[in-house]
């Protein structure tokens, strides 16, 4: 059964910094891209980062450009996402999901549970 578990979410003050983890078990998923999604109370789940299979290529939404920085480890089968400079507006359950290409892609077709990411002013 394939499962994909995010953690590293929490509070934290508006200039700070959380390293998320999504750690995929039931299946290997090094020849996939993997992304990262986000959806705050009241709005659309929306995209936020994506990494190719073998790492080399990503993606990000404009508005976290320069602050968040995703990475991936084949050996274990998990992707990250490194996020800096954190505002309210961050605020969100973050997902992980695994698209159904190696390369970037628009379609996914596994996803985590999520993990809380609050940001306080």
């Amino acid at each position: 059964q394939v499962q994909l578990v995010e953690s590293g979410g929490g509070l934290v003050q508006a200039g700070g910094s959380l390293r998320l983890s999504c750690a995929a078990s039931g299946r290997t998923f090094s020849g996939y891209a993997m992304g990262w999604f986000r959806q705050a109370p009241g709005k659309e789940r929306e995209f936020v980062a994506a990494i190719s299979w073998s790492g080399t290529t990503t993606y990000y939404t404009d508005s976290v450009k320069g602050r968040f920085t995703i990475s991936r480890d084949n050996a274990k089968n998990t992707v990250y996402l490194q996020m800096n400079s954190l505002k309210p507006e961050d605020t969100a359950v973050y997902y992980c999901a695994v698209a159904t290409t190696g390369r970037l892609s628009n379609e996914y077709a596994y996803w985590g549970q999520g993990t809380q990411v609050t940001v306080s002013s």
